[in-house]
């Protein structure tokens, strides 16, 4: 892989976010496309292939200069075949995508879970490998995970491992008759953003109260305005959403006595001042004492060029093993 170029592309819901590194691991070129959720695959492949081809015309390559096209994807993926299980937010289930996109170029087609892809890239630009078990926790939209054990990604027996998002939580304590609390159906920022419309609909009053009447959407960078205006609403769910995060945390790591947990996604990177110190409070109440006195809870500073850098991993145990 030395002196050759690698292109990464985060495929989410929202954006087509890519990236040109070069031989030295260093991003040296950016292309954002809008995803165009449409219910077929078609539109998917041509915005991934509109960020490829423009990264590598605007640099004036060819495919012969790309080491790897490294794909990340928010759903289940088997990385050995190139399988998309599912992938609820681009209404995409059981589909090849390494065998489609390979159809198009002469270049490795790799593809990962987004959140482990992130958790490669933190790994690699970040933690410079200097980290053994390690938990990266995106929250955002949703709550997904990668995990390490012993420097390595561990994907799971069938390539479920991570999905901590969907871990039922009874933040109350008691029995319940819902059958959907999960932990990002509580803490995520959906979940924060819905409860707060839901207060401010019944006649609560708050800072995104505007926001709300108009319609738009309220998003990380708002619920971090409005902690600033002391919006008593806002840190209410904020500072819940925290505790339950720092809770399940906990548990995780008296279970698998990790050494690191890095946290990431939007909520995360506008809000980290606000949310941490509360996170690792409750963290500090749920796990053990002595798991838990090793555990280094931090944050991200990579934001959206965490799987970026990712591929370069990718890359490595695929075509270096």
């Amino acid at each position: 892989m030395q002196n050759k170029n690698l292109i990464t592309v985060d495929l989410g819901g929202t954006k087509i976010l890519s990236a040109l590194l070069n031989g030295q691991d260093q991003i040296v070129d950016r292309f954002k496309e809008a995803t165009k959720i449409t219910g077929e695959i078609d539109p998917i492949i041509e915005g991934i292939k509109k960020s490829v081809d423009t990264l590598i015309e605007n640099n004036s390559l060819s495919s012969n200069d790309i080491t790897a096209i490294c794909l990340g994807v928010p759903g289940t993926v088997n990385p050995n075949t190139g399988l998309i299980g599912f992938a609820p937010n681009l209404g995409i289930r059981d589909y090849n995508i390494k065998e489609t996109l390979s159809k198009y170029y002469n270049i490795p087609v790799l593809i990962e879970n987004d959140v482990n892809l992130a958790g490669l890239g933190i790994q690699q630009a970040e933690l410079k490998d200097n980290v053994k078990n390690m938990l990266v926790v995106f929250i955002g939209t949703g709550i997904g995970a990668a995990l390490f054990i012993d420097g390595k990604i561990y994907r799971g027996s069938s390539f479920y491992a991570g999905e901590i998002g969907h871990m039922r939580i009874n933040p109350k304590g008691k029995p319940s008759k819902k059958s959907k609390l999960t932990f990002e159906n509580i803490a995520s920022r959906t979940a924060v953003v819905n409860a707060i419309i839901e207060e401010i609909n019944n006649g609560k009053k708050s800072y995104l109260s505007s926001i709300v009447k108009k319609g738009k959407r309220i998003k990380s960078k708002s619920l971090k305005a409005a902690v600033e205006a002391q919006d008593e609403l806002v840190i209410e769910h904020l500072t819940g959403s925290a505790r339950i995060i720092g809770s399940v945390l906990g548990s995780i790591a008296t279970l698998l006595n990790l050494d690191s947990i890095i946290l990431g996604g939007g909520v995360i990177e506008s809000l980290n001042d606000f949310m941490l110190p509360k996170i690792r409070k409750a963290f500090n109440k749920a796990v053990l004492p002595e798991p838990g006195k090793i555990v280094k809870i931090d944050y991200t500073r990579l934001g959206d060029d965490a799987p970026l850098y990712g591929g370069i991993k990718l890359a490595q145990e695929f075509l270096e093993s």
